[in-house]
């Protein structure tokens, strides 16, 4: 299916039946992202916490079906800002995926890169150091250089430096886009999509119907991984400036947080 304007998406909550339907009596496989699908875009990451009723409906979810964490944050401050311990989480992007059960879940892209990493966070923190409000993140296998916070003239600064050093590192490295973030990555075949799919073979999910909710641009890899096979379910407001002009390859939309909400609470009952 191609992708279309999020504003032309039907709502998840006005469409629960048709969804219930697709599912055709399977057990749904939930797949969330975490900042803007669990909580809130805040200014400040650190305030990205779960609310309490969130919390909640997650947890009642889990006690259902397979409920996993899907996000690019470091895999073990989404647990921490989460407070759920007992949940599938796939980290950065899905490099570093743990299990309540089994502990960490390696696969062939998930280790190796720790010294090229290493090199990427010290580069750009020699080269961005002039610029106000540049925050830089790293992650067992990625550098996130996020620039919310760097003023407008300062914004093409942090471009060309990353761009720099991936011209200087050709064919080691890639950047994925985000919101207000430039995520470095060593140039692997694995996002989102890969992870989830991954996930659905590794916990042997193949016979469940999978549902993922996501926000961001790397949510898009996922939605398309499950074309045909399960529901993609965008989260934000279509008129939302970051938003503008985005197409997706989901297939429905849930408005805010609090929907996103709604939404888990009647796939738990």
């Amino acid at each position: 299916m191609a992708d279309r304007p999020v504003s032309g998406l039907p709502c998840a909550l006005e469409y629960r039946a048709e969804i219930e339907r697709r599912m055709g009596g399977r057990p749904p496989a939930v797949f969330l992202d975490y900042d803007g699908t669990l909580t809130p875009i805040v200014e400040n990451p650190e305030e990205a916490v779960i609310s309490g009723s969130m919390r909640e409906v997650v947890r009642s979810l889990a006690r259902r079906c397979q409920v996993c964490v899907v996000s690019g944050r470091d895999r073990r401050t989404v647990q921490r800002l989460m407070g759920l311990e007992d949940l599938v989480v796939a980290g950065s992007h899905g490099f570093d995926i743990w299990s309540p059960e089994r502990g960490e879940i390696g696969h062939e892209a998930s280790a190796g890169y720790e010294g090229l990493i290493g090199e990427v966070e010290g580069r750009l923190r020699e080269e961005l150091r002039g610029i106000g409000g540049v925050v830089i993140e790293p992650k067992r296998a990625s550098v996130a250089v996020h620039y919310r916070h760097v003023a407008a003239e300062g914004r093409p600064r942090v471009r060309e430096v990353v761009d720099a050093l991936l011209a200087s590192r050709p064919g080691e490295l890639k950047v994925t886009p985000g919101k207000m973030v430039y995520e470095v990555q060593p140039n692997l075949e694995w996002d989102k999509g890969r992870a989830v799919l991954y996930l659905i073979q590794t916990l042997g999910l193949e016979d469940d119907f999978p549902i993922y909710l996501g926000d961001d641009v790397t949510d898009e890899d996922a939605f398309r991984a499950l074309s045909g096979r399960g529901v993609g379910i965008y989260v934000g407001e279509p008129d939302d400036p970051e938003a503008a002009g985005r197409t997706t390859a989901a297939d429905y939309l849930l408005r805010s947080v609090d929907e996103v909400e709604r939404f888990l609470d009647s796939l738990a009952r």
